[in-house]
């Protein structure tokens, strides 16, 4: 039976992407993705949502696809009941998928469990505190301005919920969401400045964290003292018998 697939926002964040402060978010996203993927290895990853943009053109791994419900993906399905098996996945990269979808939870349970013990996942987000997210607040219309932003800190909350740790993160795009490319440009100088002063506050954030697994550890048996314990009295007995003189009868022999 075919899993059910649901409509997905990402078609409407896909044609914001295409406007001016889409393509700034986009280039900075693309620029910072590039360096984190290009050091997970394994054998299989998936981009969930946006298919018009490779975020994972930069990794090595055979495997590649693009999963979700808008037209144009690879695998065509609902993301919080992901048709992948369980700790089948080495990488899976989520470009804003979270703060439009209707149950987040749900979609990182399922991240979780398709991800392979140290496996990766790497998302993407737009921070509430910061410009951007005040825009939001004086108008929720439209996108990206409908979704419901979460902060980095309630992120990695929920990571931690689910064993993972988080490994690296950045902000970026600390420009007003200028609607004009020219304004966009005039306040690049922000960037750097941004990274100094106030870097918690740019626009978007991206941050990686690994799967981690419990290590087992082995309760060895007690029959392995006893002997040890055995072996150890036979040793002291032959020292004994070989190095002193046995005493029979109160008499030397």
């Amino acid at each position: 039976m075919s899993t059910p697939v649901t409509a997905c926002p990402a078609s409407g964040l896909a044609q914001w992407l295409a406007t001016p402060q889409g393509e700034y978010v986009r280039a900075w996203e693309q620029d910072r993705l590039d360096n984190i993927v290009a050091d997970i290895f394994g054998y299989n990853a998936a981009q969930l949502g946006l298919p018009g943009w490779d975020l994972l053109r930069s990794n090595r791994i055979a495997l590649r696809f693009i999963a979700g419900a808008e037209p144009g993906v690879a695998l065509a399905t609902d993301l919080t009941q992901l048709p992948l098996a369980t700790h089948s996945m080495d990488l899976v990269v989520m470009p804003h998928v979270l703060e439009f979808a209707d149950d987040p939870h749900q979609i990182l349970r399922e991240v979780e469990r398709v991800l392979m013990p140290e496996g990766h996942v790497v998302i993407c987000g737009f921070n509430p505190f910061s410009l951007w997210g005040m825009r939001r607040r004086f108008s929720s219309r439209g996108f990206p301005w409908q979704g419901r932003y979460l902060s980095l800190p309630r992120i990695k909350d929920w990571l931690a919920l689910l064993g993972f740790e988080a490994n690296r993160g950045c902000f970026g795009c600390y420009a007003p969401p200028a609607s004009q490319s020219k304004w966009l440009r005039r306040f690049a100088f922000m960037e750097k400045a941004g990274d100094r002063w106030w870097p918690i506050a740019g626009g978007v954030y991206i941050i990686q964290a690994v799967k981690r697994v419990q290590g087992m550890r082995l309760v060895m048996p007690a029959w392995r003292t006893a002997v040890a314990k055995q072996k150890s009295l036979a040793t002291v007995a032959r020292n004994g018998t070989h190095g002193f003189k046995v005493i029979k009868g109160g008499r030397d022999s």
